[in-house]
């Protein structure tokens, strides 16, 4: 070796043995891709992984949605002395309550469904051995287990602080057993439809500012037309109801939800009065989310050839 090697100030170089390997771990088929993709969906609509201006939004929506859980049961606990406690809001009109949802699943859906398109990984994602109908399963999943949870936890909370501050824990739980099923099902049906919409609207183009104005614009324009007809129908009748609050598409699954928890639509609602105006949700329901499936199936239907 020559002096000049030897010397500290020169740099000694290191050869590493690296080669390329067969991959010999275990190899998922479709299920294991659509599970990936639907946990990395998640994390990003959640934040997880990334700064903190992309977790505010989900958390800071949590916080929202969880003020009249924790403002009724501190209420509830004032006045536990009195014989008929107050209750500020019931189990059915917690579900769909806060308009927070709208604007997460504006804010969520784009973020998860554009960038994909916008940067040209598609075909990198159905190389193999995913095909549309996972991609959207899973895209549709992650935002449909997000929205199930914000609005199920507060319900939780809701329940559990009632049963604690109530006279009987165990009087108040027997008492409300038809809320263990009417809160997950209502808050299903209103987490399936919105994300259904959001992602169909998100996939229409790769602009997320773009699928979040135009989500906000949908419920907004119909919501606006609803009220609209409503009025001169209420103008023209004695009934409180209108069948033109079915064009309100954001208010869709809370009739829904008054069919899980009373059997029928409620009477105050504008919807109410009207003959079979349940039959007609539920019917417009299933209308909006196979509109919705259809558009996404299209959407992403090429990358099955």
């Amino acid at each position: 070796m020559s002096a000049a090697a030897e010397s500290p100030g020169v740099r000694r170089g290191a050869v590493y043995d690296r080669s390329y390997r067969p991959y010999d771990g275990p190899r998922g088929r479709r299920a294991a891709a659509t599970a990936a993709l639907y946990r990395a969906s998640i994390r990003r609509a959640l934040g997880l992984r990334r700064s903190w201006r992309q977790k505010a939004a989900p958390f800071v929506l949590l916080a929202v949605v969880s003020v009249p859980a924790v403002v009724n049961v501190g209420i509830g606990y004032i006045t536990r002395e009195r014989r008929l406690p107050i209750e500020i809001i019931t189990y059915r009109d917690y579900v769909g309550v806060s308009s927070a949802l709208l604007l997460f699943v504006a804010l969520v859906a784009p973020d998860v469904m554009c960038p994909d398109r916008r940067q040209r990984v598609l075909p990198l994602m159905f190389s193999r051995p995913l095909v549309g109908n996972d991609y959207v399963a899973a895209k549709v999943g992650s935002i449909t287990t997000i929205l199930f949870a914000f609005s199920f936890l507060p319900q939780l909370v809701l329940f559990v602080g009632n049963m604690l501050v109530s006279d009987s824990a165990f009087d108040y739980f027997a008492g409300h057993l038809d809320v263990l099923w009417q809160v997950p099902a209502s808050v299903a049906l209103l987490a399936v439809y919105y994300a259904v919409i959001g992602c169909a609207v998100a996939s229409l183009t790769d602009r997320r500012i773009v699928a979040g104005a135009s989500v906000i614009g949908l419920f907004l324009v119909t919501s606006i037309a609803s009220a609209v007809i409503v009025d001169n129908g209420a103008d023209r009748g004695p009934s409180p109801g209108s069948p033109g609050a079915l064009v309100n598409v954001l208010r869709l699954p809370l009739y829904l939800r008054d069919l899980v928890f009373l059997g029928h639509v409620d009477a105050t609602s504008p919807l109410g009065g009207v003959d079979h105006g349940g039959m007609y949700a539920v019917g417009l329901y299933v209308i909006v989310l196979g509109l919705g499936l259809g558009v996404l199936w299209r959407r992403y239907r090429w990358v099955e050839r």
